[in-house]
């Protein structure tokens, strides 16, 4: 959804419920994927600076 939202499908939908989620699991984690894509995009956009304290992914 991130990186090539055009090419989601029924087939993605079918994917997670295979793999145990259910229509609200996919619909909560559909919101959640879509916002910080947004805040993402906003962020950058107008330049936010990273906060020092957080460490990049994988560096925990």
């Amino acid at each position: 959804m991130t990186l090539r939202p055009t090419e989601m499908g029924p087939a993605d939908i079918e994917h997670l419920r295979a793999a145990g989620l259910d229509d609200r699991a996919i619909h909560d984690a559909t919101q959640v994927i879509a916002y910080f894509n947004y805040i993402n995009r906003v962020a950058d956009a107008l330049g936010v600076e990273l906060e020092t304290f957080v460490k990049p992914w994988g560096e925990e």
